[in-house]
């Protein structure tokens, strides 16, 4: 049986750029869908999923404040909506002393 991540579904804050992005993009890579998730740099958010489209994967892009807990709920809510589920999650943060309403 093949294990890996193929079929699951990644969630990755901060996806638009840096080590968000590269998360993105190696779970997409890997076979994952990903939801990618940013309040800032939506265009970023956009290039990231249309590299992941590219390179024939799947992606999704939810604006969220992951300070904000009602937005954290709202992009879980689309995750699972999107995808049905949430296997993984990689938080990043473009501001060093935030907080996130993750819980």
């Amino acid at each position: 049986m093949a294990r890996g991540i193929s079929g699951k579904t990644a969630l990755v804050t901060g996806g638009a750029s840096g080590i968000g992005k590269t998360t993105a993009l190696a779970f997409a890579k890997e076979g994952a869908k990903v939801v990618v998730a940013t309040d800032k740099n939506i265009a970023g958010a956009e290039e990231t999923i249309r590299l992941i489209r590219e390179a024939g994967g799947e992606a999704v892009f939810i604006k969220c404040n992951v300070s904000i807990e009602h937005e954290v709920e709202g992009l879980v809510s689309g995750t699972v909506e999107a995808s049905r589920q949430v296997d993984m999650e990689s938080i990043q943060s473009s501001q060093s002393n935030s907080t996130t309403a993750f819980k």
